[in-house]
Formats: C-alpha cells, sequence, structure tokens
C-alpha cells in the first residue's frame, strides 16, 4: 500500500481523489478550508474517519490563513470554518468528533500568541491522523481471530485504507488475517449507486494481493444459500448506544440475509465512530444525496427522464443482527448497551 488517503503537503491538505479511482491514481491539493469542505462534500474524499481527519486538517489550514490579530476575532472566524466542516454531511459521526477536537485546542488555550494557536491546531490535526492509522492497526489484532484459515468473507462498500487515513477499519481486519498468513478469499458487493466496492475496495485488495471476487449487490444472498460466504464484515459510519450501527446502503440487507443463514455479522469501527447520546439507530440522521447518482452513473443516463428517485446515502442495521463490533479496545457483543460501555470506561 503505498497511496496516501489524505496527507498535508506543503501547507496545503493532499488527498487522494477517490472519484478517479480505479482508472487514474490523481491527488487534489486543496489550499484553503472551503477547498476541503468541498471535497468531503463532492466525495473526493470519503469514509467516516477519512473525513474526520480531512475536516481537522482543513481547520488546521483554515486557522493558518487567517489574518486577524486579535483572538476573539479569530475566534469567530474559526467557528464559521468549523461550521462550514460540519454542513458537508450528517450521518458520519467521526466528522463532528474530530471538529470538537479542534475546538477543544482553542478553548484550552492560553494567552500566548495566536502563531502558536495556529501551530497547535494543526498538531491536533496530524496527531488525529496518525492516531487514526494506529487504531486501525489495532482493530485488525483484535478482530482477526474471526477470520479462519481458508476463510470467505464478504464485505460492502469501502472500509479500507482508502475510508480512513491508512490501513482500513473491515479491511483493515482482513489485511490483518492475511499478514498473518492466512488463506482467505473476499466477495465484495459493487455498492451502488456509487460502486464504492466495485472501484476501491476491489482496487485496494488486488493492490494489496488478496483474492478478490467482485458481485453485484443482488448477488449475497444466493452466495450464502450456496455455503459460499463464511462470515460478513464491514464498516460504520455511526453507532448508537445499543449497538444499531449506520452504514452504507445495503448493510441492512445483508445482515438480514446472513441472519437467515447463520453467517456472523461483524462491524469494525474506531471509537470515534460510537454516539452514545443516541440510543437507537432511528435516531441517527440519514443524509439523502443527488438523485442522479443513481439516474445518471458516471454521467450516462439509464433512467426515463423525471421518473421519482430515492437516494439514501445509509441504511441502519438493528443491534440484533450483529454477531460483534470490533474496536481498537477490545470486542462488543450483546447485550452492546453493557458491552460498549465497558469499552469507553
Amino acid at each position: 500500500m503505498k497511496y496516501e488517503t489524505v496527507t498535508w503537503r506543503n501547507d496545503k491538505v493532499v488527498m487522494l481523489d477517490q472519484r478517479r479511482l480505479p482508472t487514474e491514481e490523481a491527488y487534489v491539493e486543496c489550499d484553503g478550508p472551503a477547498q476541503v469542505a468541498e471535497a468531503i462534500r463532492n466525495m473526493t474524499i470519503r469514509g467516516a474517519p477519512a473525513i474526520g481527519v480531512a475536516a481537522a486538517m482543513g481547520i488546521a489550514l483554515g486557522a493558518m490563513r487567517l489574518r486577524v490579530k486579535s483572538k476573539g476575532r479569530f475566534r469567530e472566524e474559526f467557528e464559521g470554518i468549523c461550521r462550514m466542516m460540519m454542513e458537508t454531511r450528517p450521518t458520519a459521526v467521526n466528522l463532528s468528533w474530530a471538529v470538537q477536537r479542534m475546538k477543544d485546542v482553542l478553548s484550552g488555550y492560553g494567552e500566548e500568541g495566536l502563531d502558536g494557536l495556529r501551530r497547535a491546531l494543526k498538531s491536533e490535526a496530524m496527531a488525529i491522523r496518525e492516531a487514526d492509522i494506529e487504531v486501525n492497526r489495532q482493530m485488525g489484532q483484535n478482530g482477526k481471530r474471526y477470520i479462519q484459515n481458508g476463510s470467505a468473507i464478504l464485505t460492502h462498500c469501502n472500509a479500507g485504507a482508502l475510508a480512513t487515513a491508512g490501513y482500513g477499519t473491515a479491511l483493515g481486519v482482513i489485511r490483518a488475517a492475511h499478514e498473518e498468513g492466512k488463506d482467505l478469499e473476499v466477495y465484495v458487493c459493487e455498492t451502488r449507486p456509487q460502486f464504492q466496492g466495485a472501484r476501491l475496495t476491489a482496487w485496494e485488495l488486488d493492490r494489496d494481493g488478496i483474492l478478490v471476487t467482485l458481485i453485484t449487490d443482488s448477488m449475497s444472498g444466493y452466495l450464502m444459500s450456496k455455503g459460499l460466504i463464511h462470515l460478513v464484515i464491514v464498516g460504520a459510519d455511526r453507532i448508537s448506544a445499543n449497538g444499531d450501527v449506520a452504514n452504507k446502503i445495503g448493510t441492512y440487507s445483508l445482515a438480514v440475509l446472513a441472519k437467515a443463514h447463520g453467517i456472523p455479522f461483524y462491524v469494525a469501527a474506531p471509537l470515534s465512530t460510537f454516539d452514545l447520546s443516541l440510543g437507537t439507530g432511528d435516531e441517527i440522521p440519514i443524509e439523502e444525496r443527488d438523485t442522479r447518482e443513481v439516474t445518471h452513473p458516471f454521467g450516462r443516463k439509464i433512467a426515463p427522464e423525471g421518473v421519482r428517485v430515492w437516494n439514501p446515502a445509509f441504511d441502519v442495521t438493528p443491534h440484533e443482527y450483529v454477531t460483534a463490533i470490533i474496536t481498537e479496545r477490545g470486542v462488543a457483543q450483546e447485550p452492546f448497551a453493557t458491552s460498549l460501555r465497558g469499552l469507553f470506561s
């Protein structure tokens, strides 16, 4: 893995343009916070942990660009930058988590000069990035035991290095098992309408030398019925206190199918993805995206003009369909309301 999802270079936020994969490996340079916010919004960068890192870097970049002399004015402009980041995508809680960490730097800073504050904000953004990579590696170590030698794994969307600062959540667990020498195969759902599985996950796994088979979203149940899938593992964008999981649209269907076929269904997510202020998944806001993603994939019209379209980007899988949630601090199982609190204690 020789690419970087998001990094800081020459006082710019540089990110791999995921809209152009797998045909072209190109990078976007953002020299202001508005460009970072737009990159999050238009899915140049996507994946809950990755957009949290990008938002933190965008805030730090914005702080560096502020040409004000008073801390009061700095705070006012800084809050505006934070609001701009928060308005990009509503479902992934990692975004608000990262923004709050940046706000905490400002709140805890003393009366020293603004240059020192700018350095502190940049340092925090870099720390968020580095911690994300380490957290993913630890999740991989905690979860690899669930993958046996010879396993066939089904995954949905992209929860790999491209969805994080590096290594990945669900794919991080798969990578850790592969690095241990386990023989495995990964079935990847194409993940309509943005095709993150086909474009991104298949690309990542192929580059890592992991055997990968791409399937359409509607094939999953048939594969399970034939005994070809041993476990399902996915990432998450927000997890409520009772263990309900918001993830890419189509995840709920896979969980129901896995339950019906007696197949374990695992979720890999860092603690920053949990929102314990929400009692259940019913409270998780679900982003609805442009209908043209459905009617005009890759710019090509495939549906009748004027047809009604619904395009929620995520769904919520009730906790009773989840076998276990793998985190950097350990693995939570039912009753999730109790086990998740234990991970945070």
